[in-house]
């Protein structure tokens, strides 16, 4: 069966490069998709629900697609790895890691790094990553 959306069974066209380049364009889209919503749910969202915890379940689908325009093929046990590296960022906030380095006045430093530790965001990025997993079994979109 060809790759002829985004759940559609890539498993016998890996190897083509057209094919590759679809899928990277169709991560990419959505990746810009959900960048413009967590910016949205940033600038504007001001609650005790949508920014705190979807936008947070959010990022780490963000770094998901990210990943996988780079990866088009996949990773194996790629929401697993996005959830330990969201689960490192979150405990480095913990032991102040922007402040041990020195950079907690960027601006940017801050919004990478964060500056506040939450177990609830751990809860968060798993809720996001089980998403990525039902996502990655119901499209076939994992690691062939």
């Amino acid at each position: 069966m060809g790759d002829s959306g985004f759940c559609a069974d890539s498993g016998s066209v890996q190897g083509n490069g057209k094919i590759k380049w679809k899928k990277r364009l169709i991560f990419a889209g959505i990746f810009v998709l959900l960048f413009a919503v967590e910016c949205l749910i940033a600038l504007y969202v001001r609650d005790r629900f949508i920014r705190p915890y979807v936008g947070d379940m959010l990022v780490v689908v963000l770094l998901y697609f990210f990943i996988r325009v780079l990866f088009p093929d996949g990773i194996g046990h790629l929401p697993l790895w996005v959830f330990l590296f969201a689960a490192a960022v979150e405990v480095s906030q913990y032991f102040h890691l922007a402040a041990l380095l020195g950079v907690e006045h960027i601006r940017a430093a801050r919004l990478v790094l964060g500056s506040t530790f939450d177990v609830k965001d751990l809860a968060c990025y798993g809720a996001g990553c089980l998403v990525l997993v039902f996502l990655e079994k119901k499209c076939g979109m994992g690691k062939r």
